[in-house]
């Protein structure tokens, strides 16, 4: 396990990422705890004017503030308070998510704008490290006044309520603590409401998605190459300058990335000089303009997700100048926005994708390759079904695009009315790069059919090792066979990384630019 120090507001894209991707786990140092005892200290001062009123700590929540709380009855009030959230429904989200919530939950409570004790955020910290992780179901949230119900779900396993994972089993949350050698907390005014409100469940599910679609655009650039070699495309529409005249930043980079992945190709350079074609198709074509834009929106949305994960954002909030305020940073329309916009490019990067597979199987467009990339068309239908396959899934993919962000619905007795819908928006994004894995594992293994038949020529240095590693794997189709298994096998190519690290570094475009 590695870990790193928390420094909350300066939690960097890459430390995320390794957090989802390699489970890293955040050390928690003294001035985070100093930091949260103060505003801990603001808050146990409010309890004791009995004069004041201060949203979710002495007074009911939602439609319901206007209701003073005892003294005596706020501990109450905040397990009530998790305890009527827990409404959760659906299959539990994934453990590497889960690792996330706990993290950008940690990352917001140690801004010291919570008023949360260090205990709680200590335990929440030693929980991650000793692997006791909440079950978490994934629906319930619309993304306003916080991911209350999945959140909901986290801190009742704090209190030792709902249920947990550790080691390998599903335990009842108190029995799992105790199994590492962890106390649940009673919990004290605030507490309860700030471990619900915020936006770290939506925020996890969009970083999630954004981390997937950007291995999935990086290995469409690989496959979106060695469709170009195997229906012998020109690189000229790769040429820099075609592009620094245009100026997009993805545009460029990803030129520069098809360029170089195509350099010193036997094929190209085969017919080069006497290509009877005046264009390529846009699938081919277009490669850079359409993927380059879906870059430019992936590290715009990142740029947004990574200032949403550093943020504080439940409510109330304690100001620097020991004011107790009420405002609205658990609306998530920010992450709203991203997922939508990365649920575009996800749709866009299938959309092109499934078209340069029509064209390779489809020997009219596809520049001498036999139909349907196999050497016996008629006795064998070879990837016939595989490019429907891949039509299904763009088209899943296209009805799953349409934006959750504008899809609002009042709720709390119209308390809550108008809500950002980020937490669904976001959780789509999982399914969507399935299918979009699976679709460029597709083109992957039709173009490497087409690289097949094109010998003795042989592509590029780098498409020949990405050949490589597709062949080691999955055979050359020379008839027909279970061909469920070669997509499963090439779709975990795209998904794992492993095709993206067969080609030189630097190659391929990075997420922060």
């Amino acid at each position: 396990m590695t870990f790193f120090t928390l420094d909350p507001g300066r939690v960097s894209l890459h430390t995320l990422q390794a957090v989802y991707e390699r489970g890293w786990t955040p050390r928690i140092d003294q001035a985070v705890t100093e930091a949260a005892q103060v505003s801990a200290d603001i808050v146990s001062a409010a309890i004791s004017e009995s004069s004041s009123s201060h949203y979710g700590i002495n007074t009911g929540g939602g439609k319901l503030a206007n209701i003073s709380i005892a003294a005596q009855d706020t501990s109450t009030l905040q397990r009530n308070v998790i305890m009527s959230h827990c409404c959760g429904v659906g299959p539990p989200l994934a453990d590497e998510v889960v690792r996330l919530i706990m993290t950008l939950k940690l990352m917001s409570l140690g801004r010291g704008a919570s008023g949360v004790r260090p205990l709680i955020i200590r335990l929440l910290a030693e929980m991650l490290a000793k692997g006791v992780l909440p079950i978490i179901p994934e629906k319930g949230s619309v993304g306003a006044s916080g991911d209350l119900a999945p959140l909901s779900h986290l801190a009742a396993a704090l209190i030792g309520e709902g249920s947990v994972r550790y080691a390998e089993s599903i335990l009842p949350a108190r029995e799992g603590l105790l199994k590492a050698n962890l106390s649940p907390v009673t919990l004290q005014a605030k507490e309860g409401a700030a471990l619900i409100n915020g936006t770290q469940v939506s925020t996890a599910l969009a970083l999630a998605g954004l981390f997937r679609a950007h291995r999935a655009l990086a290995s469409s650039l690989i496959s979106g190459a060695l469709s170009t070699d195997a229906a012998m495309g020109s690189t000229t529409p790769f040429r820099p300058e075609i592009h620094e005249l245009r100026g997009h930043r993805g545009q460029i980079d990803v030129a520069a990335a098809l360029h170089s992945l195509l350099q010193g190709s036997e094929i190209r350079a085969s017919h080069e000089k006497n290509d009877v074609r005046v264009q390529d198709p846009y699938s081919i074509r277009c490669q850079p303009q359409v993927a380059g834009a879906c870059l430019d929106v992936l590290r715009q949305a990142a740029k947004t997700l990574v200032i949403e994960a550093n943020a504080a954002t439940d409510n109330p909030l304690i100001l620097s100048d020991g004011t107790i305020v009420s405002g609205g940073n658990f609306h998530a329309e920010p992450v709203a926005f991203a997922a939508d916009h990365i649920a575009m490019a996800v749709c866009e990067l299938g959309s092109i994708s499934q078209r340069r597979i029509a064209m390779l199987v489809d020997a009219s467009l596809s520049y001498g390759l036999p139909a349907f990339l196999t050497q016996k068309p008629g006795v064998n239908c070879g990837f016939m079904a595989a490019e429907i396959t891949a039509a299904a899934l763009m088209a899943e993919n296209k009805q799953m695009s349409h934006p959750a962000s504008v899809d609002s619905t009042p709720t709390s007795a119209n308390q809550e009315d108008h809500v950002s819908m980020a937490c669904h928006g976001a959780r789509r994004l999982l399914q969507m790069t399935d299918n979009l894995f699976t679709i460029i594992g597709i083109e992957t293994l039709a173009a490497a059919q087409g690289i097949d038949l094109r010998a003795p020529l042989v592509s590029s240095r780098q498409l020949q090792l990405v050949h490589a590693a597709v062949r080691a794997v999955i055979p050359k189709l020379m008839e027909d066979r279970f061909m469920a298994r070669d997509i499963d096998v090439a779709s975990g190519l795209i998904s794992s990384g492993r095709l993206i690290n067969v080609v030189d570094d630097g190659i391929l475009p990075s997420l922060d630019g």
